[in-house]
């Protein structure tokens, strides 16, 4: 079917975003279909830029997966197991979750990100000691963890509120929330998707909960596998919802489906068009989130580039040892040194901007060489990290 360019209606669209006025689902359709991509998407940039200017951030990160044994069954997901005893399950031990922080003590990381499986029989001191362990080995590290799946299934499995499993996780080191396990919200899609864990409302209800308790989170959306644009915008107007509730969202993170290795293998992967226009209508339709990422890992280095003028200014991270998409087929690397993110961002006209998980900026890239000084890794951490900043 032809797309008619309804350029009066688009600038009737892009009036409300220069004024600041909240578009609705029709808009965020028409923006969908609207043929001239490029058009939604330097709209897109102008928002973002009035935002962030020519700034785009990263961090120094990496992912750990305790395990990947999960109660759940998600069709589009090719990471977990339904059985602890299933060819290429895992639950590491709690010296395996901290040596893999052990083996990164003289890089200069910041963040690890940690999400798991709903696995059936480990019990919460478990979640509760890797935390432990990683921040007795660094006690400065920012631990990103636990999907609020995982909240919920942990509520559930151990008969306590959202806010006591929180408040627990929390004194055990937590210091903020992925946004994974959102999927997408409607109710038809999720009973194709993932039937049989936390729905739409648990979903945002954990997040309103960690909120509340001062626990920043960030927020995701899946797309391309069985969801309708309309799910698409409605999904992002009810997390525009909670931030306008609750102030707590920090990034809008859009994950593609991959469609290797899981149960939803026939579906097309979406395709480079769709991954430039759910960034720029997220950043037009979420004015109250401050940050927009491209998560790299998931659509590539060359199209997460390109995505920084289409409303994106933030790239994610190092990651190293992603495992959930990289399972799911991704051929991206397995992780990026600084040098690379930098030059990346370089030559895309924007400037390199290394942050903390808060958005806490701890480096501005004011065009040096990509190499230079040795961290020092004799010297403390709160020392280290001010000599390690230059060093790309």
């Amino acid at each position: 079917m032809k797309r008619i360019k309804d350029t009066a209606r688009f600038d009737r669209v892009a009036a409300k975003v220069r004024e600041g006025e909240p578009l609705d689902l029709d808009d965020g359709v028409f923006l969908y279909t609207y043929p001239d991509l490029l058009a939604v998407g330097a709209l897109a940039n102008e928002r973002r830029e009035a935002l962030h200017g020519d700034k785009t951030f990263f961090n120094v990160n990496f992912h750990i997966n305790p395990t990947n044994v999960c109660v759940a069954d998600c069709k589009f997901c090719s990471f977990a197991r339904l059985e602890p005893d299933a060819p290429a399950a895992f639950t590491m031990s709690i010296d395996e979750v901290r040596q893999k922080l052990v083996e990164r003590m003289d890089q200069p990381v910041t963040e690890v990100h940690i999400v798991n499986g709903l696995h059936h029989d480990l019990d919460f001191e478990y979640y509760k000691d890797c935390l432990r362990a990683l921040k007795q080995l660094r006690p400065d590290i920012h631990l990103k963890a636990y999907t609020a799946v995982e909240i919920h299934y942990f509520a559930e499995k151990y008969g306590l509120s959202y806010e006591q499993v929180l408040v627990e996780l929390r004194e055990a080191g937590l210091d903020s929330m992925p946004g994974g396990g959102a999927e997408i919200f409607a109710e038809r899609a999720r009973r194709k998707l993932c039937r049989g864990k936390a729905d739409a409302d648990q979903w945002l209800e954990v997040h309103r909960t960690a909120h509340r308790l001062g626990i920043r989170t960030n927020c995701t959306m899946l797309y391309g596998t069985v969801e309708t644009l309309e799910e698409r915008v409605d999904h992002m107007l009810r997390l525009r919802d909670l931030q306008a509730e609750t102030g707590g969202f920090q990034t809008f993170i859009p994950l593609a489906f991959h469609p290797e290795n899981n149960n939803l293998g026939k579906l097309p992967a979406p395709t480079g068009v769709d991954h430039l226009r759910t960034y720029a209508v997220g950043r037009l339709m979420l004015h109250n989130i401050p940050h927009i990422k491209a998560y790299w890992v998931m659509i590539g280095l060359e199209t997460a580039q390109i995505a920084l003028s289409f409303g994106v200014d933030d790239l994610d991270g190092t990651v190293q040892e992603e495992k959930i998409y990289h399972m799911a087929g991704a051929d991206t690397p397995q992780a990026m040194t600084r040098a690379d993110l930098v030059r990346l961002i370089r030559e895309a006209g924007r400037v390199a901007v290394e942050r903390d998980t808060l958005y806490n900026e701890r480096w501005v890239d004011a065009g040096e060489a990509l190499e230079g000084v040795r961290i020092d890794a004799s010297l403390p951490y709160s020392s280290r990290e001010r000599v390690s900043l230059p060093v790309l």
